[in-house]
């Protein structure tokens, strides 16, 4: 492929859909691609299965989150909502 430095992982687009778009999937799929904590074991050893399904690849325990990140912000607030109680 071409020069990726200022596109990363967008680069396989080239040049089409605009540039904004290709921006917001950079950082949503960097996100996406990084480790994730388990909740269960805690290691950074999450990986994505499928939209909304996490697996940690040390415990091998599956679990639902969010379609691009285990843990969403949402989330976040409803357990802590639903902890109050």
């Amino acid at each position: 492929m071409g020069r990726t430095k200022k596109v990363g992982i967008a680069g396989r687009f080239g040049p089409r859909y605009g540039s904004t778009i290709r921006k917001r999937v950079r950082e949503i799929e960097e996100r996406m691609k990084q480790p994730h904590k388990c909740p269960k074991c805690g290691t950074r050893a999450v990986k994505r299965i499928s939209v909304g399904v996490w697996q940690c690849r040390k415990c091998d325990f599956t679990f639902t989150g969010g379609a691009y990140v285990p843990v969403t912000g949402t989330g976040k607030a409803v357990a802590r909502a639903a902890q109050k109680k």
